[in-house]
């Protein structure tokens, strides 16, 4: 294989936290198992640890800058990065850091390929298509789901072969509920007092509108099972949201109980185990979805929105539910259908949705087919020029 001495350089904003920073480090050490050399550049953050930790070499660059002089400066830098670090490919994925990957690329002769993870905007008057399309002109460009897929071939006009489809995964290891037991599920309830006796409905996101907690609270109001605890996990919510939302749990029935906080990665795996049931109403569609994945991977059952990602990751009555996108009735009707399961309908459809993930989406699947694609670029590009 040709350039198989390059290394290959994955270039993003910041490493503080995310899927998208998630994803990256989980690339990079499935780069260094599989003895290609590998680097990170970023402008740093509190993930740059679990870099050093490994061994994988991080370079700070202020890339996550949206001033264009900075962008056109950073390329030079970066140009001098990978000619350093002998690069044979660059692996963007940010808008912003593409610009700068592009033009250092153009000038050494150098492959790159971005990852699109998300709609960014898109309204007809936005002049960010323009902005946005850096990240469709590498040699390929991967899509985190076929509905990204679908809306680059849609959106962008690009060519289904010049897509590779790589949707992201979950960490199968981690969220394992072989791995938990009962005494960490306790001190977990206990640290947060978070009440055991009844059945807990959770959902996982920022506190942020789009995230579809008002339908979750006015589907409570109309479920038959009122003696229920509610878990926001995504930190507390702000400004008038906050008001908003304090206003709506005000008037909910005496029974239900809702906690609002914040956990650390680490602690998601016994959040998913204390939960009864997975909500993810969200009123915009998302990429992927890595949530649902993580939760089926613990056995559990996810009842999203009807749209984005969600879709490929739910078979509507099999590996979970889908609801109509802000429908609040038709949510409060399949979270009573769900808490009202025999525990042998539960099962079946927590088996299958943990069996869809760890066949479809896991993150070794997701490293594999990365790894794949660059091998595939680097065996027939020509190295850079010296």
């Amino acid at each position: 294989m040709k350039n198989q001495s390059r290394s290959v350089v994955q270039v993003l904003p910041a490493l503080n936290q995310g899927g998208v920073e998630r994803g990256t480090i989980e690339i990079a050490e499935s780069l260094q198992k599989a003895g290609i050399p590998n680097y990170v550049v970023s402008a740093g953050g509190k993930m740059v640890a679990e870099l050093e930790k490994m061994g994988i070499e991080h370079i700070t660059l202020p890339v996550q800058t949206k001033n264009p002089f900075r962008i056109w400066l950073n390329s030079y830098r970066l140009e001098k990065i990978l000619k350093e670090k002998k690069a044979g490919l660059v692996h963007v994925r940010s808008r912003a850091p593409a610009w700068s990957v592009k033009w250092a690329c153009h000038r050494l002769n150098l492959p790159f390929i971005g990852t699109f993870h998300g709609l960014y905007g898109m309204n007809p008057e936005s002049l960010k298509k323009p902005y946005n399309r850096v990240m469709t002109q590498g040699r390929v460009v991967i899509a985190v789901s076929a509905f990204i897929q679908q809306h680059l071939m849609r959106d962008y006009r690009i060519p289904e072969q010049h897509i590779r489809l790589i949707p992201r995964g979950a960490d199968i290891n981690k969220f394992n509920p072989e791995k938990i037991t009962s005494t960490q599920i306790d001190a977990f309830a206990n640290e947060y007092q978070i009440p055991r006796d009844k059945p807990i409905i959770t959902l996982v996101g920022r506190l942020t509108r789009i995230k579809g907690h008002m339908i979750v609270l006015d589907a409570l109001k109309q479920m038959k099972h009122q003696d229920i605890t509610v878990l926001f996990i995504g930190g507390n919510p702000k400004g008038d949201y906050n008001t908003e939302l304090q206003s709506k749990l005000a008037d909910l029935p005496q029974n239900i109980t809702v906690k609002i906080f914040a956990v650390s990665g680490d602690e998601m795996p016994l959040v998913y185990a204390l939960s009864d049931v997975l909500v993810q109403p969200t009123l915009v569609p998302e990429s992927f979805g890595r949530g649902i994945a993580e939760a089926q991977a613990m056995g559990r059952i996810v009842i999203a929105s009807n749209h984005g990602g969600a879709v490929e990751l739910i078979q509507d009555g099999r590996t979970g539910f889908l609801s109509p996108v802000s429908d609040s009735r038709t949510l409060a009707g399949i979270l009573d259908k769900v808490l009202d399961m025999p525990q042998s309908e539960r099962q079946k459809i927590e088996q299958a949705a943990t069996e869809s993930v760890r066949t479809n989406f896991s993150i070794q699947k997701m490293c594999d087919r990365t790894i794949a694609v660059y091998k595939e670029i680097l065996s027939n590009e020509l190295s850079y020029k010296e």
